[in-house]
């Protein structure tokens, strides 16, 4: 039973852009979490007395479930459904989040990001599979480039939004997305249509060691995992770094990573012209990770006035966002069976979720120890391995 049966409904209808747009905001909302800790992290600080290493932590900590649970709910996608996945991870979220407006210190606040992180990654494995099992051919590319979107925009949207924060404090603002987690979950619930989930007749030890010993999904997971740690490691601290280095304000400093961030958007969807126009994957992975390399020391390590920092985590952003919808158009390609795209998608989102728990915790003990220099250089050696690798796996299956 292949993963588009076990989620196709009875009547074989495909889902329209209504369906697609429902599913892209579960992952919008989601994102909102990702977004606001970096926005927070100053304020977070000077409440409970944080040095920048540790609170680094409070950005990877939402990973750390993510990062070894990936494939295992790849896996239950069959078994439970993804749409059951999907609002489980929504509730999930809300749960975390509502923990973590009431903690009352660092070792609580860390285990809800945890809390956070297994519902994040648990709607980043569903909803795609639902995308690549239940859209049409026609609209898939598409769908894929409006689904790769949704960090960004979430992202973008949590960070505009510091005015809000301001006057709500971080706790409140924890309290207000636990809110709106669990709302979208009972709208995904009641939009999205129920499909019998028919992976229970599988073997998951066998599909387990399928993914496990076909070379795609780690050559997937490991891409993943050089973008999100090259990513995070620079957008993770960038509103930290604009107010510590250059006395930005924290709403102006927000609105800058904000603008920022939302270049990755525009990115994506350059990224889906370019496939849709036969350009090979490999190409456009190799642009995107060389201008990771030189844009991040503009941001990082040049020496220069905010404005043209700024402007250089902009490029940095704009070219990080060709790579996502490559990598996701990848999935099925590179899955060892039909039936086995969801526990592929689990893999590559897990080690997605490695990157945003190696890069934030990696940059902020370089940068106490070193400078931000240093993580500009781990930044570069991180995108040329990438680049390597693109070449010596995607260009024989994608």
């Amino acid at each position: 039973m292949s993963l588009a049966d076990s989620l196709t409904d009875h009547g074989g209808r495909k889902a329209g852009w209504s369906a697609i747009l429902i599913i892209a905001g579960a992952g919008t909302v989601s994102a909102f979490q990702v977004g606001k800790v970096p926005m927070a992290l100053s304020t977070i600080q000077d409440d409970l007395g944080l040095s920048l290493a540790l609170a680094s932590w409070l950005i990877s900590a939402f990973a750390v479930v993510g990062a070894g649970f990936g494939t295992p709910i790849g896996l239950a996608v069959d078994r439970v459904g993804a749409r059951r996945m999907v609002v489980g991870g929504l509730l999930l979220q809300a749960l975390g989040s509502g923990l973590g407006g009431m903690a009352g210190g660092t070792g609580p606040l860390i285990l809800s990001r945890v809390v956070e992180g297994l519902g994040f990654v648990s709607v980043l494995v569903a909803a795609p599979t639902i995308i690549f099992a239940t859209v049409s051919a026609e609209l898939r590319d598409r769908a894929i480039a409006v689904w790769a979107t949704v960090m960004p925009v979430g992202m973008t949207a949590v960070m505009l939004s510091a005015p809000l924060f301001a006057y709500l404090e971080w706790r409140g603002f924890w309290m207000l997305n636990a809110a709106i987690l669990l709302a979208y979950g009972l709208i995904f619930a009641a939009s999205i249509p129920a499909r019998k989930a028919h992976g229970h007749d599988q073997n998951i030890t066998e599909q387990l060691t399928r993914v496990v010993a076909a070379p795609g999904p780690w050559a997937l997971a490991a891409l993943f995992a050089a973008f999100s740690a090259a990513f995070f490691a620079i957008f993770g601290f960038l509103p930290t770094l604009l107010a510590e280095q250059f006395g930005l304000s924290q709403n102006l400093a927000s609105a800058v990573a904000a603008i920022s961030v939302a270049a990755s958007g525009l990115g994506n969807l350059v990224s889906g012209v370019l496939l849709s126009a036969g350009r090979r994957p490999a190409h456009i992975l190799t642009a995107g990770f060389l201008a990771m390399t030189v844009f991040g020391f503009g941001v990082l390590a040049a020496g220069l006035t905010w404005p043209f920092v700024a402007g250089f985590a902009v490029l940095f952003s704009f070219m990080a966002g060709l790579i996502p919808v490559v990598l996701m158009g990848c999935v099925p390609k590179l899955a060892p069976r039909p039936d086995l795209v969801g526990a592929t998608m689990g893999f590559a989102i897990q080690g997605n979720n490695v990157g945003m728990l190696a890069g934030p915790a990696t940059a902020g003990g370089l940068a106490a120890g070193f400078g931000w220099g240093s993580v500009a250089i781990a930044v570069a050696a991180v995108s040329i391995a990438a680049i390597a690798l693109a070449w010596t796996i995607l260009t024989d299956k994608a």
